[in-house]
């Protein structure tokens, strides 16, 4: 089992950036997939980004391709989402996930989820 934890969100300006961060621990946390999604209120959790155990692959929705970069340091074992030119819509709890591969990330298979991070956005 991997035990994950977000940390980085916060209030931004529409148009700023914001650097999220997934401390994962565990013995895999290192091998595996790790993906971003969110959840806004009222709305169902969607996938936003992932990336694979050695970086070698990433994947991003439609939303946030060229705004998003998701990176990994398997030295440190953290993930991270920076977040580029947000708009309101970007609004959302983000959570980091484990999965068994990007293509798991991306069809929602996930064997561990964080707390999340709450990412506001005015506008």
């Amino acid at each position: 089992q991997v035990q994950l934890g977000e940390s980085g969100g916060g209030l931004v300006q529409t148009g700023g950036s914001l650097r999220l961060s997934c401390a994962a621990s565990g013995r895999t946390s290192s091998t595996i997939a790790m993906g971003w999604f969110r959840q806004a209120p009222g709305k169902e959790r969607e996938f936003v980004a992932a990336i694979s155990w050695n970086g070698g692959t990433t994947i991003y929705a439609d939303s946030v391709k060229g705004r998003y970069t998701i990176s990994r340091d398997n030295a440190k074992n953290t993930v991270y989402l920076q977040m580029n030119s947000l708009k309101p819509e970007d609004a959302a709890a983000y959570y980091c996930a484990a999965c068994q591969r990007t293509s798991d990330c991306a069809g929602g298979i996930v064997r561990s989820w964080g707390q999340g991070t709450q990412v506001t956005v005015s506008s």
